[in-house]
C-alpha cells in the first residue's frame, strides 16, 4: 500500500453483525459532468458493475466506458471501488487507482463520466405510539 494511490482502512466503530453498511448509510453516485449532470445512481447493493453494459448494474451510454468498467462493493467498513480492466482506466480524486477505498466527496471518473460519492447517515424512524382516550 506504498504506491500513494491506495488508501489505508481507517479502523473504526464496529458494526455489529445485525447491521450492516447499507443499513446505517445511504450512498449514491451524483453524475458531475456531461449533460445529464445532476443525475443520481443508488449505492443499494452489497456489490454494484458499471459500465457500458451489457450484463452491469449501472449501465451508461459512453463510448469510453468499458462494458464492466469498474465494480463497487459495500463491505463493513465501506465502499471500495475496483476497476475490472477497463480500457481508460479508473479514476479517485483524480489519481488513477485499480482499488481504492471510497469516502464522503470522492469524485470518481469513469471513462468520460465524472461522479461524486455522497455518503448519509440514515435516519432511524422515531417510535410512533398510538393513544387512546377513554370515555
Amino acid at each position: 500500500m506504498r504506491d500513494g494511490l491506495t488508501r489505508e482502512r481507517q479502523s473504526g466503530a464496529q458494526i455489529g453483525d445485525e447491521q450492516t453498511y447499507l443499513e446505517l448509510y445511504r450512498a449514491r453516485l451524483v453524475l458531475v459532468s456531461s449533460p445529464s449532470a445532476g443525475a443520481e445512481y443508488p449505492v443499494d447493493r452489497e456489490r454494484l458493475i458499471l459500465g457500458r453494459g451489457p450484463g452491469v448494474d449501472l449501465a451508461f451510454d459512453d463510448p469510453d466506458m468499458s462494458r464492466q468498467h469498474a465494480r463497487i462493493d459495500c463491505t463493513e467498513d465501506g465502499p471500495c471501488i475496483r476497476d475490472l480492466g477497463s480500457t481508460n482506466g479508473l479514476f479517485v480524486n483524480e489519481r488513477a487507482v485499480q482499488t481504492a477505498e471510497l469516502q464522503n466527496g470522492d469524485r470518481i471518473q469513469l471513462g468520460g463520466l465524472t461522479f461524486q460519492l455522497i455518503v448519509e447517515t440514515r435516519q432511524e424512524s422515531p417510535e410512533v405510539y398510538e393513544l387512546t382516550v377513554e370515555d
